[in-house]
């Protein structure tokens, strides 16, 4: 049903497997269902959706182009979309354009196992939509497995094993997922190398312009934003590259800066501390020592 900000939320899965116009799951907990028994019409295009449970999408073909990060690439191989509860998504606009599965399940039905709490662990449930994990021939071979083996499980009447088996199949096909995802970091390196370079230019600009004099200190969320990228997702990519997440490349940019202007002007470090987004000095001196073993104050005097 309708919030009244125009998100049709599902609190359980049969509710929404009704909505779908499907028979009724044989566990009410997890679901998984083929693309190709779902209608197209079922919501209208562009309409806000939120689940209170986990939905992992699998496209194993797809006709055309599929947003990535800020661009548009080709990637006939089809590919998987992760979503934790709560998060809203926009219904999609090329159902008809793909075939596979999607899988749902209520964290109800993990939460009596470790996976209950590891599965924060996976940081692609917190990545948006559009930077999906685009499979190879042979990574997609291996998911099909999982996905059908999954599927004839749910076939099964429900036994005393059946939540076991489930669970631990829904775990591989995460690891599985976590290894796909860490190779396209690195395959893609090109296009993340030039995430890099936009993020660099526009820290820059930021301190350039004096932004922090209004606005404080360039936050993880601002950056996300501006490059149009989850915040996960974005630090993933920076720790691939880097081995830091966004906050700490933050902080290294900051400090780069703040060397720039203890070695070049004659701003006080209270200045500088100001100009950089400080709300306190203090906070800035504590944080330069910390990354560079220097006060401030000490490291200006080597350059005197």
């Amino acid at each position: 049903m309708k919030s009244n900000s125009d998100i049709q939320h599902f609190s359980s899965i049969s509710q929404l497997t009704r909505q779908l116009g499907l028979a009724a799951m044989l566990h009410p907990l997890i679901a998984l269902i083929d693309y190709n028994n779902v209608p197209s019409n079922t919501f209208e295009k562009g309409i806000k959706i939120s689940l209170d449970f986990y939905k992992i999408s699998f496209k194993n073909s797809f006709k055309g182009q599929v947003k990535y990060g800020q661009g548009y690439y080709d990637f006939e191989e089809g590919g998987l979309a992760f979503l934790k509860p709560k998060q809203v998504v926009i219904s999609s606009p090329d159902i008809d354009s793909y075939e596979g599965y999607v899988l749902y399940f209520h964290p109800d039905f993990i939460r009596n196992y470790p996976l209950g709490t590891a599965i924060h662990q996976y940081g692609f449930f917190s990545y948006d939509v559009a930077e999906a994990l685009f499979l190879s021939a042979s990574e997609k071979e291996i998911i099909t497995h999982l996905f059908h083996t999954i599927g004839n499980e749910l076939k099964h009447h429900i036994d005393p094993f059946s939540q076991d088996i489930l669970v631990s199949h829904i775990e591989l096909l995460l690891n599985y997922s976590n290894r796909f995802y860490n190779r396209q970091f690195i395959t893609r390196k090109t296009i993340n190398h030039e995430v890099m370079a936009t993020l660099d230019k526009l820290l820059n600009d930021y301190f350039q312009k004096d932004k922090g004099l209004q606005n404080g200190l360039p936050s993880v969320h601002y950056i996300s934003s501006q490059l149009k990228l989850s915040q996960r997702y974005l630090s993933d990519i920076l720790r691939s590259l880097t081995g830091l997440n966004t906050q700490q490349y933050i902080q290294d940019k900051v400090i780069e800066q703040s060397k720039d202007l203890l070695s070049s002007t004659s701003l006080s470090v209270a200045e500088i501390a100001y100009h950089l987004g400080f709300e306190h000095p203090q906070s800035f001196s504590k944080l330069f020592k910390a990354k560079t073993n220097l006060s401030p104050l000490a490291f200006r005097q080597t350059f005197n």
